[in-house]
């Protein structure tokens, strides 16, 4: 016999096989040109490149995640060398002996200064670097170092010690008050901290490129870490690389967030080569 249901039973089975398939993804890759971008699309297109510029939200879970997947693939593709914002160079004495096994983590943590969220966000990367021998490069200024430029311009840097200034980009650092990002925070601080505050942005901009051009090798693979702020729209850190070494071969990849995946916002087109888009829902590390 066959069975004949109700339509309106019909219509609620539809629209619960609907719910139960529909798909929540929680980012999308694209293009800097607002394209999608397949995760096998971003790891090909680190292939042959000197660099890859990794920008984050410093609290978001998925930037963090796909850190390490990309880290890890591209692993198996050439000899890495790791670097990060998150570590300040007059701590990679105590990084390097986390790495080499003559500290552990707890001393590591006691010793430098780690970002509240390292044990979730940063220390997989480093014990993926610690577990299959990859230098990993502490490469910002010490935050002291950069509060001084923020309160009285570059030329607090000049009574710094000779072993400080080992820490930071070579004096005098070059610096250009037009570039758009520069001004920018002028302008979202509404005049607060005045002209000092984008140099002291500059002066961690200008060290981090430092070491990280320090730290290239041929046929290595250079993947750095840091907040997209540091080189969305090709400035900041990659605007300091290319005055030193313009035959760079980079990637950059900026993190976003947008209440919408299908398509990327108009106001994050060309922020990098590859946009890492999140769902704005998503939950912060912190």
């Amino acid at each position: 016999m066959k069975l004949k249901l109700p339509i309106i039973v019909i219509m609620n089975l539809v629209v619960i096989s609907g719910m139960f398939s529909q798909s929540l993804p929680a980012y999308q890759l694209f293009t800097g040109k607002g394209k999608k971008l397949k995760y096998a699309q971003l790891l090909k297109r680190t292939a042959g490149k000197d660099l890859v510029l990794f920008g984050e939200e410093h609290n978001n879970p998925i930037a963090h995640w796909l850190q390490l997947r990309l880290t890890r693939d591209c692993s198996k593709q050439q000899p890495l060398v790791l670097g990060a914002e998150m570590i300040e160079r007059d701590n990679q004495d105590e990084l390097e002996a986390y790495l080499q096994g003559t500290i552990t983590a707890k001393q590591l943590d006691s010793t430098a200064r780690l970002w509240s969220n390292y044990k979730t966000d940063y220390a997989p990367l480093v014990n993926f670097a610690k577990q299959n021998k990859i230098p990993f490069i502490g490469t910002n200024i010490p935050r002291r170092f950069a509060s001084l430029v923020a309160k009285n311009g570059f030329e607090a840097l000049d009574t710094l010690s000779d072993l400080e200034k080992s820490w930071i980009a070579p004096l005098p650092v070059k610096y250009d008050a037009e570039l758009p990002g520069y001004k920018n925070m002028l302008t979202i601080m509404a005049g607060h901290g005045g002209p000092n505050l984008p140099k002291a942005q500059a002066i961690k901009d200008a060290t981090m490129a430092h070491f990280i051009l320090q730290n290239l090798n041929p046929e290595t693979l250079f993947i750095h870490y840091h907040g997209s702020y540091h080189s969305e729209n090709y400035e900041g850190i990659l605007w300091y690389l290319l005055q030193e070494k313009p035959q760079l071969k980079y990637l950059t990849i900026a993190t976003v967030s947008q209440t919408s995946l299908q398509r990327l916002d108009p106001g994050n087109l060309g922020k990098a080569d590859v946009i890492l888009a999140v769902d704005a829902d998503m939950t912060k590390t912190y």
